[in-house]
């Protein structure tokens, strides 16, 4: 493999830090081109000067020559003292001078000077804090700011979750655990990895061995689509336990049950059934490389395949057979059949309403009752008596 760059910085939020004194720190996650992810802290002057360093490097891209050929995102200047709130408004700003400077020509977003500022330090690894002072607190980007940088609608503390088994990592971007442990989860992601940091250790831990303290995380996950949503499978899958299915790549299925340890209840034709989240993409969506990258890492554990757990509550989760899932899409599947007969039933009598004039027969005219006797003496001449009588 040949030198080490950055493929993608992504700002998470920021921490309050205590120690030596009160002072506040960025995170940023960096993924490596080795598929590599680290969790990083910088403070904004370190960022600053960082900057300065650049433009001066690259003085034709930082537009000092012409600025009309300036590329180098702008940053603004520290302030003479950086409260919390111009820490938390200044996200926005940082988080879309991230995204610029690793799209930035090779030259620049490759050199020497961006690759040694975002790699892991000493500090990374090893915060430095005081176990007498307050523990530093953490604050989250939130996603939609990171949809919409300019909106940025408050900071997010961490959720502290319990390790509920021990976890041995297979990798070195993920994090061993623990029975009892209590990590705080930095970001959840669908294919049923969460990145967590548990004192100065870092890394992606499976959700199965993961439990709120406060109860079951039934509440966390939504509730079953039988209507179901088109997905496309993008690897493919043996199955391993009896409620899974094995499936190749290109077959279209419905993701019925989308569960927090990445392992969907899928459908196909008529058959359920469990399968990785990570292999799976929803219809019409592009294929990103970050995507097939994640894909090639091996799925998460499921929550059933875990020994030895020793949960901290009284009542577990509540889980779904199999055969209520089966059931239940069964019956879906026969009422959307049953609409679409009745929905053909509509189309042909509406077509019959529709047919020509000529091809239909024409009605015949009713004939009249027979006036009575009485009528006649009533209302008739005397010659038209005079027939009657």
């Amino acid at each position: 493999m040949g030198d080490a760059f950055i493929r993608h910085i992504e700002l998470l939020g920021y921490e309050k830090r205590f120690f030596p004194s009160q002072h506040y720190v960025y995170m940023f996650l960096v993924k490596w081109n080795d598929l590599s992810e680290k969790v990083v802290y910088r403070r904004f002057t370190e960022i600053y000067e960082f900057h300065k360093a650049l433009k001066e490097m690259f003085p034709i891209e930082s537009g000092d020559i012409n600025i009309e050929n300036r590329i180098i995102p702008h940053l603004p200047a520290p302030k003479w003292f950086d409260g919390q709130r111009s820490t938390e408004n200044r996200q926005g700003t940082l988080a879309e001078y991230c995204y610029t400077l690793v799209n930035l020509p090779h030259k620049i977003s490759r050199c020497l000077h961006v690759v040694n500022f975002f790699k892991v330090r000493h500090d990374d690894m090893n915060p430095v804090t005081d176990s007498q002072i307050k523990k530093p607190e953490v604050f989250l980007l939130p996603k939609d700011s990171k949809k919409t940088l300019t909106d940025i609608t408050g900071p997010i503390v961490l959720q502290t979750y319990r390790a509920i088994a021990d976890y041995e990592k297979s990798s070195t971007s993920e994090m061993a655990l623990k029975a009892g442990d209590m990590v705080d989860v930095v970001e959840k992601s669908e294919n049923g990895w969460w990145f967590c940091q548990l004192k100065n250790k870092r890394g992606w831990v499976p959700a199965a061995y993961l439990e709120p303290i406060d109860g079951p995380d039934e509440s966390e996950e939504q509730e079953p689509n039988y209507a179901g949503e088109a997905y496309l499978v993008q690897k493919s899958y043996t199955a391993v336990e009896e409620d899974e299915l094995t499936l190749k790549e290109g077959d279209t299925i419905e993701v019925i049950h989308k569960l927090l340890d990445g392992w969907w209840v899928i459908r196909k034709d008529e058959t359920t059934g469990y399968y990785p989240a990570m292999y799976l993409q929803k219809a019409g969506e592009v294929n990103t490389s970050v995507k097939s990258e994640l894909r090639n890492r091996g799925a998460p554990p499921r929550r059933s395949t875990i020994r030895n757990v020793k949960s901290i509550h009284k009542q577990g989760r509540k889980q779904i057979s199999q055969e209520t899932y089966r059931r239940n899409s069964r019956k879906y599947i026969q009422n959307r059949r049953h609409m679409r007969g009745n929905f053909q039933n509509k189309a042909n009598v509406i077509i019959e309403k529709n047919e020509p004039e000529d091809n239909k027969p024409k009605a015949q005219p009713a004939v009249p009752p027979r006036p009575s006797k009485d009528l006649i003496l009533n209302r008739c001449t005397e010659s038209t008596w005079r027939k009657i009588l």
